[in-house]
């Protein structure tokens, strides 16, 4: 791990206990709190796809936003909202997915992109991968090709980046936290 990874693995949070007992919840408001913290982690991803020709961001509700504004914004490129269901206000393509007790499902415009378009999917982080996933489905319907997907955190112990891997996606990820 490099320097500015280390320092942003420092400046987050973990909070005991939280939501439920046994959980280790990485809060990320403390990056963004942080002016230096929050500036290393968007420069880590700007360096990484500057020059990549990035045609779109995609970001995922809500936390993806944060960092996703940011980077499409130095990367000159489009910022894509993908939402929760029931969000948009039009068309929509909708990708359903497996929570730990139930279903969920994300959303995206049909004219979100074009044929062909280079695209960085990004989020704070990747648990269990399953919104990640689906973000990528619906991203893949439409004909746009993921470059990678992208988070601040991965939790590899959870599993989701390597799903991810398993689609054939690339994953890039600031820090992680590993049996913690």
């Amino acid at each position: 791990m490099d320097y500015f990874s280390e320092s942003i693995k420092q400046a987050i949070r973990t909070v005991p206990d939280w939501p439920k007992p046994g959980v280790s919840f990485r809060d990320i408001t403390t990056v963004l709190q942080d002016r230096t913290a929050f500036r290393k982690l968007i420069d880590a991803f700007v360096h990484r796809y500057h020059g990549q020709n990035i045609d779109a961001v995609a970001a995922v509700d809500a936390r993806g936003f944060i960092i996703g504004s940011a980077l499409a914004y130095e990367l000159n490129a489009s910022l894509v909202l993908v939402r929760k269901k029931g969000k948009l206000p039009f068309d929509t393509l909708v990708e359903d997915y497996e929570l730990e007790y139930g279903t969920a499902s994300v959303e995206l415009h049909k004219d979100a992109f074009h044929e062909g378009d280079r695209v960085i999917l990004v989020d704070d982080l990747i648990a269990t991968g399953g919104t990640m996933l689906a973000a990528s489905r619906l991203i893949r319907r439409i004909g746009a090709e993921i470059v990678e997907v992208a988070a601040m955190i991965d939790l590899p112990d959870l599993g989701g980046s390597q799903k991810l891997r398993e689609e054939e996606l690339a994953v890039y990820t600031v820090c992680s936290f590993e049996g913690d």
